[in-house]
């Protein structure tokens, strides 16, 4: 090949690698973050099965990235992608779990199928 040839396959590569890199940008996903103020009760619900894990697994839904509990400030903190799912949404998943979200009370239901270390002690 000449030199030329190999000039111009490079300039092209580039060029390539250049507009799949800013397609990739201009695609990329929004993440948000938020804090959810809860009611979790008991000092090992985040490794515990039938709370920490049940929260893992069952909150996690199209939209949610991340979810990391903290038993000590009741908190739960979520990111997530605003365009697949609203705080709304998640407070209202929260709830359908038997925990408090923010301002939304447990659903009672579900709070009655909740371990006894995870309500609070009377």
């Amino acid at each position: 090949m000449t030199k030329s040839i190999i000039t111009n396959i490079k300039v092209i590569l580039i060029l390539i690698v250049m507009f799949t890199s800013s397609q990739v940008a201009v695609a990329g996903i929004t993440t948000e973050k938020t804090t959810i103020k809860t009611n979790i009760y008991c000092d090992h619900c985040r490794k515990c099965e039938s709370c920490g894990g049940k929260l893992q697994k069952e909150l996690f839904t199209k939209g949610i990235k991340n979810i990391v509990l903290d038993e000590k400030a009741m908190t739960i903190t979520v990111t997530y992608n605003p365009e697949k799912i609203t705080v709304e949404k998640i407070r209202e998943r929260i709830s359908k779990l038997g925990y408090d979200a923010d301002d939304v009370k447990a659903d009672a239901e579900a709070y009655q199928k909740l371990d006894g270390c995870c309500k609070k002690s009377e």
